[in-house]
């Protein structure tokens, strides 16, 4: 299978790595590659949307066509695991500015979210909580904040009673950064619903 990841801005290189590491872990041949342009996309067989500045990665969505194409493709069941301005992009709802400073929401995933609700950079930090009864380690840098989640969310990780890790569907948002982690769960489970898609 062949997984991409926006490569605009962000930690792309570190979700390049965490998804190799994720399929050799689970005996997966993957390959993975950087989409910047729509002939990119359609190679693809799912799409990481990286942390980094929500609105450079908005902006450029929309700059070389990719976000509406992306929106037509997760509608036809196309997997999409967004984190942190990920997450962000994919939500339906956002608070905090985000429209006011050009971000335009893919609308994608029915959440509301804050960014940056977790406070600036210095206020990062780690923690631990469970994905499928399994242990799971959080990284959160100027992390949004998940404020509502609609019918047809599943929460799969929470950490201080609040959802950090939805799936709808297809797609998966997470409000912290698996790629800046040994942990590949999070990568792993991704790589299961690209499957599951690809051999439908």
């Amino acid at each position: 299978m062949k997984v991409g990841v926006i490569s605009i801005q962000g930690d792309v290189s570190e979700h390049i790595e965490a998804v190799q590491r994720a399929g050799t872990s689970t005996s997966r041949s993957v390959e993975v590659v950087g989409v910047r342009t729509i002939e990119d996309l359609e190679k693809v067989d799912g799409l990481v949307m990286p942390g980094g500045e929500s609105t450079t990665i908005s902006k450029l969505l929309q700059r070389w066509g990719l976000h509406d194409r992306v929106v037509e493709r997760a509608s036809e069941g196309f997997p999409i695991m967004g984190t942190c301005a990920g997450c962000i992009l994919l939500a339906k709802r956002g608070q905090g500015g985000i429209e006011e400073k050009g971000v335009k929401l893919l609308g994608l995933v029915d959440i509301g979210v804050d960014r940056n609700a977790y406070g600036r950079q210095v206020d990062s930090f780690e923690a631990t909580s469970t994905l499928k009864g399994e242990p799971v380690h959080l990284v959160f840098i100027r992390a949004p904040m998940i404020l509502d989640v609609g019918e047809g969310v599943e929460v799969l990780v929470e950490y201080d009673e609040k959802p950090v890790m939805v799936r709808q569907g297809n797609l998966l948002a997470l409000t912290f950064h698996p790629e800046l982690s040994t942990d590949s769960s999070v990568h792993s489970m991704f790589l299961d619903i690209v499957e599951d898609h690809s051999h439908r």
